[in-house]
C-alpha cells in the first residue's frame, strides 16, 4: 500500500563535518582521555573568544551554574534573583545550595528579564543577580552592573543560549562575575554535552578546576581540600568544542540568515508575531508567538501532522510541578513569562536549514491560521 510522502524537518540539527570526526577519533587513540591537553588547549581558546581572562570547562552549563552559586558563597536561606521565564537550570543552580529563586516578571516585547523591577524585589536576603540571556537576547548589563555595585551582589551571567552574543560591543557572559555556556546539541556550537565557566578572577578560576575535580588541591600533591564534584569534561568532548568554535563565526552567520528568512516569510501573518531581533544577537533558537494558547496548540498539531517538529519554550519554572510543590507558587504571579509560556513556539532552527524547507514550514503555518480563521468565521 502507497503511503503519502511527509516531508520531516526536525526541530534541531548539529552540524559536525567529517574532518572534526576524525580529529575527535584521533584523541581515542592517545593514553590520556579525561583532564589532558584538549581540555586545557580548549579552555585557553574560549577564554580568547569568550574576551575572558580565564575559562574552565565543565560537563554542562548546569554544572557550570551550580559551582559559579557555589563559588559566590550562596546557601541556605540566601537568595538571587532571576528570570522566571528559562531553562529550569537557572534556578535549580540555587536549590542544589540551599538558597532560593526569587522571580521578577519578564518584558512581555524581549520576553527578558524586567531590569527596573529587580530593587523591588531585592531583601536581606538577596545576595546575587542571575540575568539569563534569553534565546540569544541580551539583558541590559550595563544596568544589571550598576545594581550589583550598588547592593554588592555578585552576578551570574547565564550566557547559556547567547554564545557569540554581544551587548553595546562587550561579549555576553564577559559582564559578571561568572559567564555560564552550554555545548547541548541545539546550540551554536556543541560538544554533545558540555559547558564553560569563564571569568577575569583568577582565584574563582582556581577554586573552579579544584570543584569540578571532587574538589583535589590545585597544588597537585593529590590532596582534596573540599568538597568537590565531579563535573569533569572529557578529552573528545573538548577536541570537538575546539573544531566547532574554530566554526562558530560561521554557524553563527548561517543561522542569522536562517533567521533573516524566516523574519521575511512570516512577519506579514496577523495572528502571531515574530518578537524583534536585537542587534549583536547570536540566535539559539526561532521563536514566535500566537495570540492565544488555544491558536497556537491548534496551529501546532497542524505542523505535527505535517512533518514540521516544534516545541514549547519555556513553561515558567515557577508553574513547574516541582516548584509549585515546594514552593507554592501559582497562576498569575508572573503573567507576562505566563502569556509568553501559552504562546510561543519554536520553529525548526539549525546552520544548515535549507530555504525550502523554511518556505515548506511558512506555507504550513498560513495555511494552518487560514483554516482556522475560517473556522472561527464559520462559528461566529
Amino acid at each position: 500500500m502507497n503511503q503519502k510522502f511527509i516531508r520531516k524537518i526536525p526541530l534541531s540539527r548539529p552540524e559536525v563535518d567529517e574532518a572534526t570526526a576524525e580529529k575527535v577519533s584521533d584523541v581515542l587513540r592517545n593514553p590520556i582521555l579525561s583532564m589532558g591537553q584538549q581540555v586545557d588547549s580548549f579552555e585557553s581558546e574560549f577564554a580568547e573568544a569568550a574576551d575572558a581572562r580565564f575559562a574552565v570547562a565543565v560537563n554542562s552549563g548546569t554544572s557550570g551554574l551550580h559551582l559559579a552559586v557555589r563559588l559566590l558563597g550562596l546557601s541556605h536561606g540566601d537568595e538571587a534573583i532571576t528570570s522566571p521565564f528559562s531553562f529550569v537550570a537557572s534556578a535549580n543552580c540555587l536549590l542544589f545550595e540551599g538558597a532560593r529563586p526569587v522571580f521578577v516578571d519578564i518584558d512581555p516585547d524581549t520576553f527578558l528579564l524586567k531590569v527596573d523591577q529587580i530593587e523591588s524585589a531585592i531583601t536581606a536576603r538577596t545576595k546575587a543577580l542571575i540575568p539569563v540571556h534569553i534565546f540569544g537576547n541580551p539583558v541590559d548589563m550595563k544596568r544589571i552592573q550598576a545594581i550589583a555595585r550598588r547592593w554588592e551582589f555578585g552576578v551570574i551571567e547565564d550566557a547559556c543560549e547567547a554564545l557569540g552574543g554581544k551587548f553595546e560591543g562587550k561579549a555576553l557572559g564577559s559582564w559578571g562575575d561568572f559567564g555560564i555556556f552550554g555545548f547541548y546539541p541545539n546550540k551554536q556550537m556543541t560538544c554533545g554535552e558540555g559547558g564553560m565557566v569563564v571569568t577575569d578572577n583568577e582565584r574563582f578560576a582556581q577554586r573552579l578546576k579544584s570543584l569540578r575535580n571532587q574538589g583535589r588541591s590545585p597544588s597537585g600533591d593529590g590532596s582534596f581540600v573540599e568538597l568537590g564534584y565531579n563535573y569533569r569534561m572529557s578529552e573528545m568532548t573538548a577536541q570537538l568544542g575546539r573544531c566547532q568554535l574554530e566554526q562558530l563565526p560561521s554557524f553563527i552567520s548561517s543561522r542569522q540568515q536562517v533567521e533573516e528568512r524566516y523574519v521575511s516569510l512570516l512577519s506579514h501573518l496577523e495572528e502571531m508575531r515574530v518578537p524583534p531581533i536585537p542587534k549583536d544577537r547570536s540566535p539559539f533558537v526561532f521563536i514566535v508567538q500566537f495570540k492565544s494558547k488555544e491558536l497556537r496548540e491548534k496551529v501546532r498539531a497542524d505542523l505535527t501532522e505535517k512533518g514540521v517538529q516544534t516545541a514549547l519554550y519555556f513553561q515558567p519554572i515557577h508553574l513547574e510541578p516541582f516548584y509549585r510543590g515546594r514552593f507554592h507558587y501559582r497562576p498569575g504571579q508572573f503573567p507576562n513569562a505566563e502569556f509568553a509560556g501559552d504562546t510561543c513556539l519554536a520553529l525548526p532552527f539549525y546552520n544548515r536549514l535549507d530555504e525550502v524547507d523554511q518556505k515548506y514550514v511558512a506555507e504550513c503555518i498560513e495555511d494552518s491560521l487560514v483554516k482556522h480563521r475560517k473556522k472561527s468565521s464559520i462559528s461566529v
